[in-house]
């Protein structure tokens, strides 16, 4: 069982990931609004992974993944990007995130992506 950190400035989006994590065998160790937060909490948390949104305020998915990967070069970050978003995509892989998700999530994609990653 991995330990999970959330971020997403959608209250709804954290709600429905945190529910598939747990359905897949997971523990959601906090949630983030955006990546400040989600940075801060990572130095606190020392999660096994962690789902970043691309678009978020305060500081985005891509900056929180270069920040991230600062702290800890062996982070394991999911990227979730909503249609349309894909060079964004291609930076935050270039900046280190192993994997990436589009919503709408489906439970099994998010099952594979933990999968691959943990």
């Amino acid at each position: 069982m991995a330990k999970v950190l959330i971020t997403d400035d959608a209250a709804f989006m954290r709600l429905l990931l945190k529910d598939m994590i747990i359905k897949a065998g997971h523990e959601v160790v906090g949630e983030a609004e955006n990546g400040l937060v989600a940075v801060e909490k990572y130095k606190e948390l020392q999660p096994d992974l962690v789902t970043m949104d691309i678009t978020m305020p305060e500081m985005d998915g891509v900056h929180a993944v270069k920040e991230i990967k600062k702290i800890d070069p062996n982070a394991k970050i999911i990227m979730c990007s909503a249609m349309g978003q894909q060079d964004m995509v291609v930076e935050a892989i270039q900046a280190g995130a192993r994997e990436f998700i589009v919503k709408p999530f489906s439970s099994e994609r998010i099952e594979e992506a933990l999968s691959k990653l943990l």
